[in-house]
């Protein structure tokens, strides 16, 4: 199973506790999308941090007497910088569909909150007569993600440092 399965399964289960106990809203679904998404984040951010400490500068800083501290603020996180952002910036949309989804099958934010996913859900029924009320949400559900999915392409290429020298 995917990442993003997994994710999905638990954000469902999750939000089936929680329309249980009448606690629903955009705050509760973002806290579970970032409980049940930080695990990928973090499983990239480890593997760089292991691949930066390899390195000899980094081992140059540790025998010049370079505390910890210092090795991490100056070389360790500024080298993860990129690897952060371009991920986090690859979650978004990720966050934005499955939000929608999980509105659309009525297991997302309360009725009065509005939501891409709800309103695609009542253009459902009116869908023969006002066509428009589904078209306009899922065009801009996907224009949103395609737009994210660009400027996280667009970072990835600004920030890796490999791909700088070949230019």
């Amino acid at each position: 199973m995917t990442t993003f399965g997994a994710a999905l399964i638990g954000t469902l289960v999750w939000g089936a506790r929680l329309s249980r106990a009448n606690v629903a809203g955009l705050a509760v679904a973002a806290v579970a999308l970032v409980l049940l998404g930080w695990p990928s984040t973090a499983r990239l951010v480890r593997g760089q941090i292991l691949q930066v400490r390899q390195e000899a500068y980094v081992s140059a800083s540790q025998l010049l007497g370079a505390r910890t501290g210092y090795l991490v603020l100056r070389h360790m996180i500024p080298q993860t910088m990129g690897v952060i952002l371009v991920t986090l910036t690859f979650a978004v949309p990720s966050a934005i569909f499955t939000e929608a989804f999980l509105s659309f099958i009525g297991m997302g934010v309360a009725p009065p909150t509005p939501s891409w996913g709800s309103m695609a859900n009542e253009g459902i029924r009116t869908m023969l007569s006002h066509p428009h009320e589904l078209l306009f949400p899922a065009i801009v559900i996907s224009v949103t993600v395609l737009a994210f999915n660009l400027l996280g392409d667009g970072l990835r290429d600004a920030l890796d440092v490999r791909m700088r020298g070949r230019e």
